[in-house]
């Protein structure tokens, strides 16, 4: 497997990400980077982003989270962030990723875990919450989704998957994939015109020097399953049968102008034990990357999972 670095340099300096760097070795000889802030000795919240950005994403939540007292874990996924990037776009499967993410929660040796999981960082860490529910005090799907092999696409009414597929097509078009395009332009993804400053664009950039380091932000959206193909079926069947038997706090907050993974809110509320019986709120004035848009709101949430 080639594998690229981005330079440290890359990530001096950058708006309001003043985090020492930490790493764990994932196998496959990679290096997965992840913030640890707060007291060792508190419970976690793990703070998992998706496509195609880094834990920078969550710079507006880490510090109200410390300041209550809660570790704070933000892992950057393989391919992305100051992690390790495999060259080549057949790296990248689900399944590597789940095993990746599995070994940073070993080797931190993570109990206790309230997940926050949005886009990517819900479809593969919700694995782990269906293999391993005592790992996992509680449950925030924010904006994201776990797909089902049993359900193929064409089963699904067309206008929730339509804004899937025009992501899908942005994503593949584009000469340049540029997470500050995602996050603050023209993107499917961008529901809200949300803008960002010039440091905040550098700083989301900062892990892709070229389209070189680009390979696993290119293929995220096509391994998305949109049927039954084994793996991942047989990995996806089993994560459901351990989210149906799921009875700890698991909450849904989604944005009220997100459409890509709209489908999965009332599927998690009805399907996970720990879901029925409490309030699921809809973030107003927010799209698919949330984390930008109502991050005081979503600390909330999260600090109050025990008592929804």
């Amino acid at each position: 497997m080639n594998v690229l670095r981005t330079p440290d340099d890359r990530f001096v300096g950058l708006e309001a990400w003043p985090y020492q760097p930490r790493y764990v070795d994932v196998g496959d000889g990679l290096r997965m980077h992840y913030v640890d802030e707060g007291p060792r000795s508190a419970a976690p919240v793990l703070l998992a982003h998706g496509e195609p950005t880094w834990g920078y994403l969550y710079r507006k939540m880490i510090p109200g989270l410390a300041a209550a007292g809660r570790r704070v874990v933000v892992p950057d996924l393989i391919g992305f962030g100051r992690s390790d990037k495999p060259a080549e776009r057949d790296d990248y499967t689900y399944v590597r990723h789940v095993e990746w993410t599995g070994a940073l929660l070993e080797a931190l040796e993570l109990r206790d875990v309230v997940l926050f999981g949005q886009d990517w960082g819900g479809l593969i860490f919700l694995v782990h919450v269906g293999r391993e529910p005592e790992r996992f005090a509680g449950v925030v799907a924010a904006n994201t989704a776990l797909p089902q092999p049993d359900v193929r696409v064409d089963d699904v009414p067309p206008e929730a998957v339509a804004p899937f597929l025009s992501w899908l097509q942005w994503s593949q078009e584009r000469d340049e994939l540029r997470p500050s395009e995602v996050v603050g332009g023209d993107s499917p993804l961008n529901q809200t015109q949300h803008e960002l400053s010039d440091r905040e664009r550098a700083a989301y950039d900062a892990p892709f020097p070229d389209e070189s380091y680009c390979a696993g932000a290119r293929q995220f959206p096509l391994i998305v399953p949109l049927g039954d193909v084994d793996p991942p079926a047989s990995m996806l069947r089993a994560a459901w049968a351990g989210l149906e038997g799921y009875d700890r706090p698991f909450v849904t907050a989604f944005a009220d102008q997100e459409d890509v993974t709209r489908f999965f809110e009332p599927l998690f509320q009805e399907r996970v034990p720990g879901a029925q019986g409490r309030v699921h709120p809809t973030i107003p004035n927010a799209g698919h990357f949330l984390q930008e848009h109502a991050p005081d709101r979503l600390v909330e949430i999260t600090l109050g999972l025990q008592d929804t």
